[in-house]
């Protein structure tokens, strides 16, 4: 078991869990808790009322989530279960929200409030997390955590964020819409028939002394382990103090940005202090600044003629697929993207004749396809709105002239959107939601968007809300 504090993560192991919201023995002015479950997909957003699993709601319609029912221990400990199954998650959510909403008071008046995840394999108690008094005040809902996917797997994290509009409030954040009013058959239609339970739903067992929450000590960004790294909330912006390290040419870091050049969400990459390094030929830049994880922008200027190339190391020094940046271009300047683990120091080997600068930046940077965009050379684009189609044009003579566009998400997963050979023009339909555009490419392009039409990105089954308990 590993108890993990507001903001660490964990890797899981992808086989069926069990999710538990405990709260202390109920007393005067201790209000009941009801859990829910959210499905976002990689825009953040649920993609209908189908993805809001509640207590009008019990199951989802693929079985990925369900909601089994509570038990209480000898001490008066409620644990109310959900069950989810990573193996039946419909490829479209990213991310699987676990929260609680508050009947009859708020989560301040809620003792000894915690999450954990049993295995349904093992029964092994696979990670807890315990919410500090003081992060749990006025609320009426809270998200305690969430499962969302990263590089292939999943990944648990402690969430601790509150919401004072209740379980509706929190939906509307997260794309549900929730309207004032409900019609009055709604209110009185018959329940949903009860799920069965299983046979013995594991009651939790009492925590032990190390499950009291760990104060979140400053340390050293290398220092901190997977289960304590925070990716949820923004970074705090990082300083750069006399004695802050240079690269091997001397240059200094650069400072932090300050101001976000688009909307992608910060979850993507958040901010970090700008570093740059210069060299000449082959080489390896450790990018020696506090990077928390996340995507990272990797721009490259070369003076001088042959291949380039610019690839992320793993802790075992081999080179990580697909390279970072790529080009046989004569005077080359462009752009790539790489995905930091947040684990130690960002390496990159570089493989080039002749001087050249490497800067890598935070996403904040990168340009907003909001409107017509245009280029030469590799680049990456950031996107965080509607369903739109996109206009690309490129132009190049040569015969082995290629371009590529791809889309990653939040995941790291990417998606292949265009290719196409010498000078051509296309449309691409981009679906609604936050994606890292990413082009390769030796020659000039643009790319412009254009509207669909609003039934075409409208959510199937927005329709009016089922906040009314239907007991």
């Amino acid at each position: 078991m590993t108890q993990i504090i507001k903001g660490g993560n964990l890797p899981m192991s992808g086989e069926p869990v069990r999710v538990a919201v405990v709260r202390g023995a109920a007393g005067p002015g201790v209000p009941e808790l009801d859990p829910a479950a959210l499905l976002l997909d990689d825009s953040g957003k649920v993609r209908g009322r189908s993805d809001l699993i509640f207590y009008n709601q019990r199951s989802h319609a693929s079985g990925a989530v369900q909601l089994l029912g509570n038990a209480q221990g000898e001490d008066g400990r409620t644990a109310d279960w959900l069950e989810i199954d990573p193996g039946r998650v419909e490829p479209e959510v990213e991310r699987i929200l676990i929260a609680a909403s508050a009947e009859g008071g708020t989560f301040g008046d809620v003792p000894g409030l915690y999450l954990e995840a049993v295995s349904t394999v093992t029964g092994e108690r696979l990670v807890v997390y315990s919410v500090d008094e003081d992060d749990a005040t006025t609320e009426t809902a809270y998200v305690l955590g969430e499962f969302y996917r990263r590089d292939g797997g999943w990944k648990f994290r402690a969430v601790g964020q509150g919401y004072d509009s209740g379980l509706p409030g929190l939906a509307t954040d997260y794309g549900f819409t929730v309207e004032e009013d409900e019609p009055e058959a709604e209110a009185t239609a018959a329940p949903p028939p009860a799920p069965r339970l299983p046979e013995a739903p594991p009651p939790a067992p009492p925590l032990p002394a190390a499950a009291t929450p760990v104060p979140q000590a400053p340390v050293p960004s290398e220092a901190v382990p997977a289960v304590a790294a925070s990716t949820a909330a923004p970074a705090p912006a990082y300083p750069v103090p006399a004695g802050t390290p240079v690269s091997k040419s001397g240059a200094p870091l650069l400072g932090t940005v300050t101001t976000r050049l688009n909307s992608l969400p910060t979850d993507f990459g958040p901010d970090f202090p700008v570093f740059s390094q210069e060299g000449k030929g082959n080489d390896i830049v450790r990018v020696e600044v506090p990077m928390p994880a996340g995507f990272a922008v990797v721009d490259v200027v070369r003076v001088g003629e042959s291949l380039l190339e610019v690839a992320a190391l793993d802790h075992r020094n081999n080179e990580r697929s697909p390279a970072v940046v790529q080009s046989w271009a004569d005077e080359f300047s462009g752009r790539g993207i790489v995905d930091h683990d947040g684990n130690g120091v960002l390496r990159l080997r570089v493989k080039a004749r002749g001087e050249w600068k490497i800067t890598v930046s935070p996403v904040s940077v990168l340009r907003e396809v909001s409107e017509h965009v245009e280029g030469a050379g590799p680049d990456v684009l950031a996107y965080a709105g509607p369903a739109v189609d996109l206009a690309v044009r490129h132009r190049n003579r040569k015969d082995d002239a290629w371009f590529q566009l791809e889309a990653i998400r939040r995941s790291g997963s990417r998606l292949h959107l265009y290719s196409g050979y010498k000078s051509a023009r296309s449309t691409v339909a981009l679906k609604r939601g936050a994606r890292l555009l990413v082009i390769t490419c030796d020659c000039p392009w643009t790319v412009t968007p254009r509207e669909v039409t609003p039934q075409a990105d409208r959510i199937e089954g927005e329709v009016p809300p089922f906040w009314r308990r239907l007991r």
